[in-house]
């Protein structure tokens, strides 16, 4: 119940200015900061691992301005879930659409780190061509189906669970589809590695390069950046990487890694600090959650 009244409140704000929905957001992120001790703890531990020499005191500007964009991240998708492709459109602006271009109809990766606006920059990419994408199953059923049915509201859309494995997956990039492929958090090492991300040893999936292996796919990297008051957003496309894979799947992981960390450091108030990034540790070193 409480679940389908937060939904309809949502439905409500994107009836609202664009101004005032990223002022409600702003203002949630204050309000939640003090309140969820539970994630502000895992936030500054990530923060203290990836930016050791910061004082303690700028970690905790970092990490209340990225409370703010984490929950405006939440509360503009009001807009990306029900207002019209238009009013999407006119709010996000595109850097780099040739590597957009180059592959449309093509096999390929579209790499989309966790920064907070990835929601955005996907329904501007659902708009323009096909796709084909994972998703983890949520605890409230009503609200996976939400978020299936919202993400996919554009063109073809094939959504399918990490339960379904990959195949599914291929068969869509060699029809042309991109895979929409987020890269960057902790699911354990069974089909991955321990590679560095700011220096410290990170459950990394080395998918990328085997996926480019196998259908010969080039991999852009896409990032959206919110901009501030009633801006919108920036949606950048970056060149297709070069000599990938190269067939060390290690050394393609940690190229990914160093351009993430790149983007990091660029807006370090936007990337997502809220999850348990280093959750997974080497055999015999302690947890850090």
């Amino acid at each position: 119940m409480l679940v389908r009244l937060g939904v309809f409140i949502l439905w409500l704000i994107q009836l609202l200015p664009f101004r005032v929905i990223v002022a409600i957001g702003n203002g949630l992120g204050m309000l939640l900061y003090p309140l969820a001790a539970e994630r502000r703890r895992v936030g500054m531990t990530n923060l203290k691992l990836c930016f050791p020499e910061m004082s303690d005191e700028a970690r905790v500007k970092l990490l209340r301005a990225h409370f703010k964009m984490f929950c405006r991240g939440l509360i503009e998708r009001s807009i990306l879930w029900w207002s019209s492709a238009g009013r999407i459109n006119s709010l996000i602006r595109v850097e780099g659409v040739e590597h957009f271009e180059a592959i449309r109809g093509k096999p390929a990766i579209l790499l989309t780190p966790h920064f907070v606006g990835m929601d955005a920059g996907g329904q501007w990419i659902a708009q323009h061509t096909d796709t084909v994408c994972m998703y983890a199953n949520q605890k409230n059923m009503y609200l996976t189906g939400l978020l299936l049915k919202k993400r996919a509201r554009f063109r073809n859309q094939r959504l399918y669970s990490r339960q379904q494995g990959l195949r599914p997956i291929l068969k869509g990039m060699r029809e042309g589809m991109p895979f929409i492929y987020p890269p960057d958090q902790d699911q354990g090492v069974k089909d991955g590695a321990f590679i560095p991300f700011f220096g410290v040893p990170a459950a990394t999936m080395t998918s990328v390069p085997r996926i480019a292996q196998k259908t010969g796919a080039k991999v852009v990297a896409c990032i959206t950046r919110l901009l501030p008051g009633g801006e919108g957003y920036v949606l950048t496309f970056y060149p297709a990487w070069e000599n990938y894979p190269s067939g060390d799947d290690i050394a393609d992981a940690r190229r990914m890694n160093e351009f993430i960390e790149q983007r990091i450091l660029e807006m370090p108030e936007q990337y997502f600090w809220l999850h348990k990034r280093f959750k997974t540790r080497p055999e015999g070193e302690a947890k850090f959650y």
